[in-house]
Order: C-alpha cells, then structure tokens, then sequence
C-alpha cells in the first residue's frame, strides 16, 4: 500500500487531475440506486493521497500555496457531482424545443459549480495538513464544513451530501436519528478516508482503530434501534397512495387534462383489497390536478362523489392568488386537503422553489433574454412558512418536491405532527438515478425527525416509511395503481433537531482541536 500511495502522490499535471476526476466518480457508486457504500473507501483514500503530494512553491503566496489542493478537491467533486446528477438533464428534454440549448448548464455546469465547495473543502483541509490520522481529521472537518455551506449558500442544495453513502439502508440509517446529516458527512469522511493510512506509518494503528470503533458502533447502534427498540404504533389510520404515472409530456397537453383527472379519480375510488380498511386519508401527487381547481367548481363535485363523508383528498395542484389590481396572479405550488363534501377545507404551499427550475433568480434580467422557469413559466412565488395540514384528525406536515432533502424545512411546526408528508413529481427526470436518489433522502428525514413519512410520487416511488426508515408499503418506480397502509406512530423527542445541531458544532470542534493539534506537532518535527 506504501508503494500505491507514493505512485498516487506522485502523479502531475492530467494524470493527477484525471485520477481526482476518476476518485469522485467512483464515490457515486455509493448512491443509490447502487448504495455500494464500500466504494467511498476508494474515493476518500486516493484523496487523501493527492492532497498528500498537493504541494506548492514554498515562496509562493497564500492563494497559489492552495490552488494545488483546491484543484484537486475541485476535479473531485466534478467527478462526483457529473456522475450523481447527469439525470437532470431529462427535464429540459421534456419540452427540448424551448430548454434543449440549456443542457450543457445542467450536465457539466452545475456539476462544475457544486465542485467548488469541495475543492474549497480540499484547500481548508490543506491548510490543517499534517501526517498521520491528523490529516484524515482535517478532511473530514473540511468537508462536514464544506457540505454545510453547500446546503445553505444560494438557497442551498445538499442534494447527495457523502454522509448518505454511509447510510444505504435502514440498519445503517438509524445514527442520522441521534447526530443527523450534517455530523454524518463530517464522520463518514473520517471512517471513508481511513485506509490511506496504510499508505503511511504513522498513526496507523489508531486511525485505523478509530474508523472500525466508528463503523462497528455505527452498525451495533443501527441492530439496536431496528431489533431492540420497538417502533412506535398507531393503526387508527388507513392512508391510500395513488401512483398514476403520467408521463410528464402528457401533464404538459392541455387535451389531456381531463384523462390526467379521471385516472386520479378511478384509482382514488377503487375498493380495497381482500379484507383491507377503507382508507380516511387519499394523498395524490405533487400538481396532480391538471387545472386551477378554484377556477373549476364542477373538478370540485367529481371529488365529493368518490370520497365518504368522513374521507379526505390531500392533492398537489397549482393555487392562485390575486396580487391585486393591474397586476398579474401569483401562483403558488400547493397542496389542498379537501373533504368528502368537496369543500377546501386547508392549503400548504411550497416554501423552498427550485431556482431556475420553479423561479428565476434574477428574474427581470432572464426575462429581458426571453428565459423562464422550467416548471411554471413566470415562476412560482414562495410561501413565508410552512403550513400544517389536518385530515382525519391528524397533522401532516408538507414538503413539496426537493423540500425533503432540507432537514432545515422541518421546522419546530413539525412538532406536533403525526406525519410528513412529501408529494412530489419525479416524471421529469425519467428513470434514472434521480427518483432514486430523491426516495433514499426523503426516508432518511423520516428517521433524523422521528416523524412516519408519507410520499405520494407521480411515477414512484410511493411509499408509506416508519421513524426507522423502513418502507412498510408502497410502489416501485413506474407502476401504476394505489396502496393502502396504515399510519405508523411517531417517535420522539421532540427537540431533535437542537441536539442534531449541537452533534455537529461538537463533531466539527473535535476534528478542528485534532487537525490543528496534529499540525502543530507537525511542524515542529519538520522544523
């Protein structure tokens, strides 16, 4: 392994850009749908490497003494990120006359722009370089800080953060209950670029001793939450999920509007199957009504016809809102409970858009180039906070679409929740890794809130998950038709998220004290 090490340190110019390119792309198999997590091993330990022979000119000054760690950490993450959303380029396909032009920006340039974080996450790491475990140290800080900036900054967009290749299933998932993602990805680094310590002799024997501890504990705690402690039960509730694939091109068609309706409502009064419970709650997915609804009162009595009296519709549609004399409507992307009389009875709307997907930042600039939004020409407008939704007695807590990667839009609001409650739209981006991708996140906010979480998806994946992430009913991508599941409980405590966001201040703190601690006994060897 020494002798791999010094080749991989060694390497210049193309070579060594190429091997960061190829180190990030094999970390991708670690998402789903592949969920090999052992391939981040690879990835994290030739980083590590790299960094290693990342030297500079020791006469120059401060920026060009970290470029060299910077590029490194930047091919990284490209390979990363154009390896784990390539997929997103599927959208602009859906209507290519108007959005083809932009699908190099969505392949190669949000890929390129996401990289930044992590060659800035390689520069800091650089910074706090030593030998031995203090180094793994430095880049485990580096990138837990890393990520945080990466879901904050510019509305953020923490879309495959390292830490959910440690956490590919439910046995794995459970410590993100206890320390949540943002700690997860400072930690999974640790235990990931661990092995590049047997390129090197010091500190081998308790880095390496650490990561197992680590990863041993991470799978011992992962047994006990699943097989010692019970998961919390309800069974008042009867939830019914309708899938109707409908491809995206057809919910663009204005003619098939009324076709997109009816098959909403066949599968919403279809009986339950042998012995089953009638549902009290049906959820349909994210703008799964094809019109204005208030503008559609007879759309209204068809509802009241397939629900019972006691039943309720929880459906996505687009609402609008008058923004007064002279001006144009908004429009908002939102979810409506509407009960077994066809009356509205309570709306959510999206607070967290999806920029150039829902909204255009810079609007008035893009507006003059004849550039709108993907999903909404003229954009969405955004709502202030979320709102809780009631039906049968219980609260949902809503989160439109991408909002379910966000552990910071489950706000205190969710407290008194008995569920959330994620519909979504995932026919834009066909089958690909995305869908996937998108179902394995949302999940994990079910265990890191202790919230069940109830996922209605256009073409999959459904899915009605308990507080340990394990999917109790649903339907796999592309299939057609409903399912029936009764709600499970919650769990607590109800201040997760507090003590969430001290693991990580408390994680990042102790990977700062080592790296710097190690640094300085670094540079008094050399010196």
């Amino acid at each position: 392994m020494e002798r791999l090490a010094g080749k991989v340190m060694l390497l210049s110019g193309t070579r060594r850009a190429l091997a960061a390119f190829l180190a990030g792309l094999i970390g991708v198999l670690a998402l789903p749908p592949f969920g090999f997590f052992a391939a981040l091993f690879v990835s994290f330990t030739l980083l590590v490497w790299l960094i290693d022979g990342a030297s500079a000119v020791p006469q120059a000054g401060f920026p060009r003494r970290l470029a060299p760690a910077f590029r490194i950490g930047w091919f990284f993450g490209f390979g990363y990120f154009l390896g784990g959303l390539w997929w997103l380029g599927n959208a602009l396909l859906v209507e290519a006359d108007a959005f083809a032009w932009a699908l190099p920006l969505a392949v190669f340039g949000l890929p390129a722009f996401l990289a930044f974080y992590y060659g800035l996450a390689a520069a800091l790491a650089r910074l706090l370089w030593s030998d031995g475990m203090g180094r793994i140290a430095a880049l485990a800080f580096a990138f837990g800080a890393g990520e945080w900036l990466r879901g904050t900054l510019f509305t953020g967009f923490p879309w495959n953060a390292v830490g959910y290749g440690a956490m590919p299933v439910p046995l794995l998932m459970q410590s993100s209950g206890v320390v949540g993602i943002a700690a997860m990805n400072a930690l999974a680094v640790l235990v990931f670029a661990a092995p590049a310590l047997l390129g090197t002799r010091r500190g081998r024997v308790p880095g390496l001793s650490l990561a197992a501890l680590l990863f041993a504990a991470h799978v011992a705690y992962g047994y006990y939450a699943l097989n010692v402690v019970p998961a919390p039960q309800d069974g008042a509730t009867v939830v019914r999920l309708v899938q109707p694939v409908i491809d995206q091109a057809m919910k663009l068609d204005d003619s098939a509007r009324a076709d997109i309706f009816e098959r909403h409502l066949s599968l919403s009064a279809a009986a339950p199957e042998a012995g089953g419970k009638r549902p009290d709650v049906i959820v349909w997915p994210e703008t799964s009504i094809p019109f204005i609804l208030t503008d559609n009162p007879d759309a209204l009595v068809r509802i009241a016809a397939v629900l019972e009296d006691d039943q309720m519709l929880i459906a996505g549609a687009v609402r609008t809102e008058s923004a007064g004399s002279g001006k144009a409507p908004r429009y908002y992307n939102s979810i409506y409970a509407i009960d077994g009389r066809g009356q509205i009875v309570g709306a959510a709307d999206k607070v967290h858009l999806v920029p150039f997907g829902e909204y255009m930042p810079f609007g008035e600039f893009f507006e003059s180039l004849g550039v709108s939004a993907v999903a909404m020409p003229g954009g969405f407008s955004a709502a202030r906070e979320h709102q809780i939704l009631n039906a049968a007695g219980k609260g949902f807590y809503p989160l439109i679409c991408y909002e379910a990667i966000f552990p910071s839009e489950i706000t205190a609001a969710a407290d008194g929740a008995a569920a959330l409650l994620n519909v979504t739209n995932d026919a834009w981006f066909g089958n690909t890794p995305g869908p996937y991708q998108h179902f394995q996140q949302a999940r994990l906010r079910a265990v890191e809130r202790g919230l069940p979480l109830i996922r209605g998806a256009n073409n999959g994946i459904s899915a009605v998950v308990d507080v340990k992430g394990r999917v109790l009913s649903g339907l796999a991508y592309d299939v057609p038709g409903f399912v029936d599941a009764t709600l499970p409980g919650r769990a607590g405590p109800e201040d997760r998220a507090k003590r969430q966001n001290w693991s990580f201040l408390i994680v990042l703190g102790v990977l700062f004290a080592t790296a710097g601690i190690s640094r300085i006994g670094f540079r008094n060897r050399v010196n």
